[in-house]
């Protein structure tokens, strides 16, 4: 499901910013563009970035993009709606009969737990196991993060470089009157594209995969907590209401709700 709101605030920060610098004149904005700030800014911290991340990194980081601007497709209480339903089949038919629940199922992680529950293995070493695997899915995203999280530190820092190289150029011929525009506008504007990089693009995607961690994790041990909850044999309205803990109390009315609507079999994830 495409997050709109990121849609929203890169496309009004833009607007928002040429507006604001045509002041009222549009045929001004192209007094903002020049190609040696693009390639001193862009290139220079693309460069740097490429030096600073193994190529896999910088490839698996590119990737992570796309959850700046999609979510899952799936919420909290669908997912509590489904170990309810795993609950209930477990009490009636036992757990084996989760075994088709497990091979139908599209999310790895859910699968991987109920397999392990199917297979009859130690309560504490499933455990174990999806906290390993919850452990490693938070570095990976970390990884990421702070892959963005740099690139915002460098970007301001190439707008720096390009505005001493401009001054640099205007010092050096302060005879040539015709050159100290040219060279004050690299000056002036790769600051300014540095900062626009930083605090438009790159830290507010740093920031949004954060709360995209925030959210897969919690619903990472909401399944963890149901799974072993389901191999304890537990009510499933027990279950039920320890799963509603990890919800805000206005999201907790829609789980019953979500159950009934699927006739107690929950949905599928």
């Amino acid at each position: 499901m495409m997050d709109i709101a990121t849609i929203i605030g890169l496309v009004a920060g833009c607007l928002l910013l040429l507006i604001g610098s045509a002041d009222g004149n549009f045929s001004n904005l192209a007094g903002f563009f020049n190609v040696s700030s693009i390639f001193i800014t862009v290139g220079g911290s693309f460069a740097a970035m490429m030096v600073n991340f193994p190529l896999a990194q910088f490839s698996k980081a590119l990737k992570s993009i796309h959850w700046a601007f999609f979510t899952k497709d799936y919420s909290q209480q669908q997912i509590i709606n489904t170990l309810v339903g795993y609950a209930e089949k477990a009490r009636r038919e036992g757990l084996l009969a989760l075994e088709d629940e497990a091979a139908s199922s599209s999310d790895e992680f859910l699968k991987k737990g109920i397999q392990l529950v199917v297979d009859g293995t130690d309560p504490e070493l499933v455990k174990s196991i999806l906290e390993i695997e919850i452990g490693f899915l938070e570095h990976r995203h970390r990884e990421n993060r702070s892959f963005f999280e740099a690139w915002g530190a460098l970007s301001p820092s190439f707008g720096l470089i390009g505005t001493v190289i401009g001054l640099i150029q205007m010092l050096r011929n302060l005879d040539d009157p015709s050159s100290i525009g040219p060279a004050m506008a690299v000056a002036l504007l790769t600051t300014l594209y540095g900062a626009v990089m930083a605090y438009l693009v790159f830290n507010p995607i740093a920031a949004k995969l954060g709360i995209r961690s925030e959210e897969e994790i919690l619903i990472r041990q909401v399944m963890v907590e149901g799974i072993l909850s389901v191999q304890a044999g537990e009510n499933p309205r027990i279950v039920e209401e320890k799963l509603k803990s990890f919800l805000p109390p206005s999201e907790r009315a829609g789980v019953k709700r979500e159950r009934y609507r699927e006739e107690g079999v929950g949905v599928n994830v």
